[in-house]
């Protein structure tokens, strides 16, 4: 086990940015190559799912991304990092959450460009060990990108679709130490609300709005990915976003994170996948498909007082879907985007 401290673990993810983000494509694979480990493993959305080389995630992703999205910069709204409290995936992990900005100038996974201002909500885990980044989750809503270009890969969402801000204080950059205890509070927070809901059976007990209420403050800000939008207050969180997506998906099953930090006022999880769910009743506007699938997710949150104040959140939508045989990137574009095992392709 690598003895690096937390930050000296955020001034390496730092440096790398630094050097990630100049990078021509021809110094790409240099700076993958000094930033990076050599047994790497990379999680991302589809249609990219796992690499596990440097060079790999480099050629495939940030090449064709910086190519697209020309003059790329990077927005951070949280920057964060801390031990992983799942003992089992151990090590220091930094956070970074925020926009990939940048003029729209070429095709991107068959989303034609604009010309124009584009950004890609993003948030990445890094797992960082001595002098290398061993693991990273890189998540990003690539349904929101296209629908800033007039693409619709959903039906109308019940919530507002937004270029989502940074947290309401301004403190998300943590480059400097924080006082452990307040991260403690934060961890408990969360710890709290996820086993409130899990713990969920149905809504007979009592009414919805009740049961957020122990978790959340009532001007809760629910920030969620496109093809549902963002939601404010405990009631209008409940009316929606809660309530249609537990009415629709049944048969929740639980499986787990695979990193849980936090720092300061804000912490987060992501897994891989972290829920399994049948889509039985129309959610998002889609149809029922009564097919297990699985949501990977990764959550950022803000807390204020003993709860949970704003909620960024990132689900892997176009995986889930193509899980049940409805490729939306492809349907949308009209290019087959499909590299998963299994995937039908299929169109509605």
């Amino acid at each position: 086990m690598s003895n690096t401290s937390v930050q000296s673990a955020k001034r390496r993810v730092l440096d790398y940015y630094d050097k990630l983000d100049t990078a021509s494509t021809g110094t790409l694979s240099l700076v993958q190559d000094h930033f990076i480990a050599a047994d790497y493993l990379w999680r991302g959305f589809y249609p990219f799912n796992e690499m596990r080389s440097a060079d790999e995630v480099g050629q495939q992703f940030w090449a064709p991304l910086k190519g697209a999205l020309s003059h790329l910069q990077r927005r951070m709204d949280v920057f964060m990092a801390g031990q992983n409290t799942l003992k089992e995936n151990g090590g220091i992990w930094v956070v970074s959450m925020g926009h990939l900005m940048g003029l729209f100038d070429e095709e991107w996974l068959g989303i034609p460009p604009s010309g124009k201002i584009a950004m890609l909500r993003y948030c990445e885990f890094h797992r960082v060990e001595g002098d290398k980044i061993t693991e990273t989750a890189m998540f990003f809503d690539i349904p929101h990108l296209m629908m800033q270009v007039g693409l619709q890969p959903f039906p109308p969402q019940t919530a507002a679709h937004l270029v989502q801000p940074g947290p309401m204080t301004h403190n998300g950059l943590m480059f400097e130490e924080q006082e452990p205890e307040q991260g403690l509070k934060t961890i408990a927070a969360i710890d709290y609300m996820v086993s409130d809901i899990r713990n969920w059976r149905g809504g007979v007990e009592e009414p919805l709005v009740e049961e957020l209420r122990r978790s959340w403050n009532e001007d809760m800000i629910w920030w969620g990915p496109a093809g549902i939008g963002a939601t404010y207050t405990i009631e209008r969180y409940a009316q929606q976003h809660a309530g249609p997506f537990r009415a629709a998906l049944t048969d929740r099953t639980f499986n787990g994170h695979i990193c849980t930090i936090a720092e300061g006022h804000f912490g987060g999880f992501f897994g891989w996948p972290n829920l399994t769910l049948t889509a039985s009743g129309g959610f998002m506007g889609m149809p029922a498909t009564n097919t297990p699938s699985d949501m990977r997710v990764i959550d950022i949150y803000r807390r204020d007082g003993d709860k949970l104040t704003e909620n960024w959140i990132f689900i892997d939508l176009l995986h889930f879907w193509n899980m049940q045989g409805i490729d939306v990137l492809a349907r949308t574009t009209g290019i087959n985007s499909s590299k998963e095992t299994g995937a039908s392709g299929m169109t509605l």
